[in-house]
């Protein structure tokens, strides 16, 4: 299944795709749809055509977001740093969320704006210290993630999160893809960040070297993990910070974060 947060309006529902159209699953989002154990449709209920659709964050309000740094070999070596034995985790909030297709706006106090392709695992049911066979069977499903970073402001200290939390910064979406649609719980999808049509970053999630299980067992294992909460996966080589010379995202270009199967966040830059 594709499932989504469509902006509509009488306000967002949760959504379906079901060819052409988005099926109405009668919840206003995906975080209270899986919290409700992901019903069925109801019958006759109201759709939207796909191909108008205006896309919140695939879940608008999670009770947490956890992402993971350094999951991507090439990534780690791009970035000097040593392979980590456990992943290094910090954590972002619902008001960093925007929809897929959103406009990014770069702030003001910015000049070092970054682009981030993540595969993001949503999941579908409260877990803590779960089994392997737990964690597989608390994954909804995945969806993307451009994890926009403020490098300036990262590397102020030696501590992320503040180049990670900018209002407004981080596009998710524009679907969640179930894993039967996906090969299971660990896929092997390419990932890519194209800047204006040139490729910046291209590798397989295959590839992680803390795979999709292991994160839910190893953050479940440090707190609650809800229904609707999202683990970014990390980002593979090929950030604008790393580059010689460095690139860095300016305003007008256009940023596509892409995942096989899942589907692509479309996003102008603009200036604020």
């Amino acid at each position: 299944m594709k499932l989504a947060t469509l902006r509509t309006p009488a306000g967002t529902r949760a959504v379906q795709q079901d060819g052409d159209r988005l099926v109405d699953l009668g919840y206003d989002d995906l975080g209270a749809y899986l919290a409700a154990g992901s019903p069925a449709a109801p019958a006759a209920a109201p759709t939207y055509p796909a191909a108008d659709a205006d896309f919140a964050p695939v879940v608008p309000n999670p009770s947490k977001i956890v992402c993971v740094g350094h999951n991507y070999t090439d990534h780690i070596k791009e970035m000097g740093r040593e392979l980590p034995a456990y992943p290094t985790l910090f954590p972002k909030f619902a008001d960093t969320l925007i929809g897929a297709h959103d406009d990014i706006v770069k702030p003001a106090e910015t000049d070092a704006l970054d682009w981030e392709v993540e595969l993001v695992v949503v999941i579908g049911q409260q877990v803590r210290r779960a089994t392997e066979a737990e964690a597989e069977a608390a994954i909804a499903g995945f969806t993307v993630m451009n994890d926009v970073s403020v490098r300036d402001w990262q590397f102020r200290t030696i501590e992320w999160t503040q180049g990670k939390i900018w209002d407004s910064s981080t596009p998710v979406g524009p679907y969640l893809v179930t894993p039967d649609e996906l090969g299971g719980v660990r896929p092997a999808l390419r990932v890519s960040t194209t800047v204006d049509g040139e490729v910046m970053q291209s590798d397989d999630t295959g590839t992680l070297l803390f795979d999709p299980v292991a994160l839910v067992q190893y953050v479940s294992t440090i707190i609650r993990l809800n229904p609707g909460d999202l683990i970014a996966t990390g980002t593979p080589a090929g950030v604008g910070h790393a580059r010689d010379p460095k690139v860095c995202l300016v305003g007008g270009e256009t940023v596509v974060t892409a995942i096989d199967g899942i589907g692509a966040c479309v996003n102008r830059v603009v200036k604020q």
